[in-house]
């Protein structure tokens, strides 16, 4: 693919962060405290316009209700667009309150199913105040113990509760359903995988679609041909990039296995340009979900974004007519050397020369550390005082 074009493609990608990466967080042990880190949501969202005047391709800034509550939507709406940024994805909590103990939508409690399907019909209307089109749900349901309450009822509670969300859905607004095979419960999961969620989605109808949180897999589960077969069916709609070694999945983009992202990117990359999919795959999401526990908010951030870029850039190289010939000849190991070789191309001097032409510097970390964003974010923040959950007790 011409430079050109490539370029074009690269200028084509929007990237979405998350509010809740910019503040204070941790493990389950401790919180370790950063000097300057966004203490409520109009620094939250703040943080998220520098990163989008840094990087050129971050216009949008996601919410976590309750986390990210306020009084007056439409002021927080003006607010990000003085800070350069738009309102994304609405993110309900219906897991951090004491009464999810045994669930949310699939709690064995009415009363609780209420409460948590009030709180998502909320978010719907918060959206609405916002601007936004996408509602993003991560259920935490699931079961500790064998016999502690019945996997098929749960299932039918949550067919029951996702069906009265959908039906509030205005016209424009997709439910993006988001799965994870395990954590926090031990025992089950109520949405563990990616077919039970496309299995859901599609009972529900089109503007329900899966979101792939690329850490929430077990180890070698092969992400990409998940994301081809979801793309086949117009089922994505959307990523939380993140990474993870081993249990967990809040480490920066492309940290661990970059070859992975690339992977991945490529499948979309592919999607993008096959007339049979170029429709659903342009209306998908490229949003981040991480927590940045020991190292800076910002900068972070920043990185995962070139990460992002970088992998996309490597798949846009790839020469899939050679590699469709080769695949037709039975050629393996050609194939194969055809995606190491866009893999392995040194891509920066194609995004140095994008990025001068959107008048960005070339390093956008660089340029983060070099401006003393950092110490001023310190100077006028001060670290917030926060505890772990064992410190508390």
């Amino acid at each position: 693919m011409h430079d050109d074009v490539v370029r074009s493609r690269l200028r084509d990608l929007k990237i979405e962060t998350p509010s809740w990466a910019y503040g204070n967080s941790g493990t389950r042990f401790h919180v370790f405290p950063w000097p300057g880190a966004a203490r409520d949501v109009r620094e939250r969202i703040a943080d998220a316009g520098l990163v989008h005047r840094l990087t050129g391709c971050c216009p949008t800034v996601a919410l976590h209700i309750p986390w990210d509550r306020v009084d007056d939507w439409p002021e927080l709406r003006d607010y990000a667009e003085s800070e350069g940024v738009r309102i994304g994805a609405i993110n309900p909590n219906v897991f951090g309150a004491d009464a999810y103990r045994l669930g949310s939508l699939c709690n064995p409690d009415e009363a609780v199913r209420r409460q948590a399907l009030d709180h998502c019909l909320e978010c719907i209307e918060i959206a609405g105040e916002v601007g936004s089109t996408v509602i993003s749900l991560w259920l935490a349901d699931g079961t500790n113990y064998a016999g502690q309450d019945s996997l098929r009822g749960r299932y039918a509670r949550l067919n029951a509760g996702l069906d009265e969300l959908y039906a509030a859905l205005p016209e424009g607004v997709r439910l993006l359903v988001e799965y994870k095979f395990f954590e926090p419960a031990f025992f089950s999961t109520d949405l563990p995988d990616w077919g039970t969620a496309a299995l859901i989605c599609r009972r529900l109808g089109p503007q329900a679609q899966v979101l792939v949180d690329t850490g929430h897999h077990a180890q070698g589960t092969n992400v990409e041909q998940i994301v081809a077969v979801l793309l086949a069916e117009g089922m994505l709609g959307g990523f939380h990039f993140n990474n993870r070694k081993y249990a967990d999945d809040d480490l920066i983009v492309g940290a661990i296995d970059p070859f992975e992202l690339f992977r991945i990117m490529r499948e979309i990359a592919l999607a993008q340009t096959d007339p049979a999919t170029r429709e659903s795959a342009g209306a998908v999401e490229f949003m981040i979900d991480q927590s940045h526990n020991i190292e800076g908010k910002v900068d972070a951030m920043i990185q995962s974004v070139m990460n992002i870029q970088t992998a996309y850039a490597k798949a846009l190289l790839v020469d899939e007519d050679a590699v469709a010939a080769a695949q037709a000849d039975g050629d393996v190991l050609g194939a194969h050397r055809l995606l190491l070789a866009a893999f392995e191309t040194d891509v920066r001097p194609l995004l140095t020369q994008l990025r001068a032409e959107q008048g960005l510097e070339a390093d956008p970390v660089a340029a983060f550390r070099a401006a003393g964003h950092a110490e001023r974010l310190a100077a006028e923040r001060g670290v917030a005082s926060v505890k772990s959950a064992y410190e508390s007790l």
